[in-house]
């Protein structure tokens, strides 16, 4: 009998804590999802709502000479570019897929994109997201995004 409240016990704490795991992965997609909400809208009032005070911003790429280069962005440069992106100028950065890894109140998110400018195809790569749970609200604390104009489906469906 013991074994029996034992083995359900164990089900309903695993059911529980499958289910907390799937509240805060989709909580995290929603911070996420508002961030390019934001960046779609050019509202970075609405983006600033997503990051943490002590963000890390960088994007790496391969330039014309095949060198690999880094460079880090200030939270306030990606908002005041953000502010300023003129209305008839269109973003979207398709997500093609989130990977959510969490532990405790830390998150990290995997999401490879293609990147339209104006409805033209522009570059593809993958942002990867690491959040912080600060007392109940995920908020972004460092971004890197990887851009290529090679290798990507839309390119490839495009010859």
């Amino acid at each position: 009998m013991l074994k029996i409240i034992l083995a359900i016990i164990a089900f309903v704490l695993s059911f529980t804590l499958v289910a907390q795991n799937k509240s805060e992965e989709k909580a995290i997609k929603n911070v996420i999802e508002t961030f390019f909400d934001g960046l779609h809208n050019g509202d970075s009032t609405l983006i600033k709502t997503t990051l943490h005070n002590d963000i890390k911003i960088q994007t790496t790429y391969t330039n014309d000479k095949n060198q690999n280069i880094l460079k880090l962005e200030t939270k306030k440069a990606l908002l005041t570019n953000i502010a300023n992106k003129k209305p008839e100028t269109i973003y979207q950065e398709k997500l093609l897929s989130f990977d959510i890894k969490i532990d405790g109140n830390l998150a990290s998110v995997w999401t490879p994109y293609e990147f339209y400018l104006n409805e033209k195809f522009s570059h593809c790569g993958a942002n990867s997201f690491q959040l912080f749970n600060n007392n109940g609200n995920w908020e972004i604390i460092y971004l890197v995004d990887m851009r290529r104009r090679e290798n990507c489906k839309a390119v490839n469906e495009e010859k």
